[in-house]
């Protein structure tokens, strides 16, 4: 007779803290265990980048498990760029990082203030000025190769405004320029 004995990947959120559902996180992890191994091609780094957990009492607790997800797309990342430069080449791979980072230039060129759209003014979006501040932060990792680490962006939190940048666009251009950092690392 075998006890079956089940353990937790990670810690549990603190009492009236709420935290990532386990068995939602749990299922994605063997989801993406699964297609490291090269049993699917389900997960990739950008999924990782983009998953999303419903949370609840007594769940996860979310700064670990974040943790745990910023480096397991840190292993897909580098294994995508290493399938990548052996189909393509490293000379395809720096051409495709190089054309990502010039549309994010040419995104972040704009004038402070007006670098995405606005929510209208009864409605919240991203502090313009923070994120105007990580863009310029961006800007000079990409035009003169000030530090800036993808974890940085990952974990970029903005205060609401009424009347503020558009979330979506703001967080697609923070996960495009995540993609750049992993891919010329």
């Amino acid at each position: 007779m075998t006890a079956h004995s089940s353990f937790a990947l990670f810690s549990h959120a603190p009492r009236g803290q709420l935290g990532y559902e386990p068995a939602v996180v749990d299922s994605f992890l063997a989801r993406a265990r699964r297609s490291f191994q090269g049993e699917t091609q389900e997960v990739t780094s950008e999924v990782i980048r983009t998953v999303a957990f419903p949370l609840m009492k007594r769940g996860y607790e979310v700064r670990a498990v974040d943790a745990a997800l910023a480096r397991l797309e840190d292993a897909f990342a580098v294994r995508e760029r290493e399938f990548a430069v052996a189909m393509r080449g490293t000379d395809a791979w720096i051409d495709d990082a190089r054309e990502s980072a010039q549309e994010i230039l040419v995104r972040l060129s704009r004038p402070a203030a007006h670098r995405f759209a606005r929510v209208g003014v009864l409605r919240t979006g991203y502090s313009v000025r923070e994120v105007d501040a990580v863009a310029d932060r961006i800007t000079a990792y990409l035009a003169h190769g000030t530090p800036l680490a993808a974890e940085q962006l990952r974990t970029a939190a903005f205060r609401p405004q009424r009347g503020g940048y558009r979330e979506e666009q703001v967080d697609a251009l923070l996960d495009a320029a995540v993609r750049v950092i992993l891919a010329v690392r």
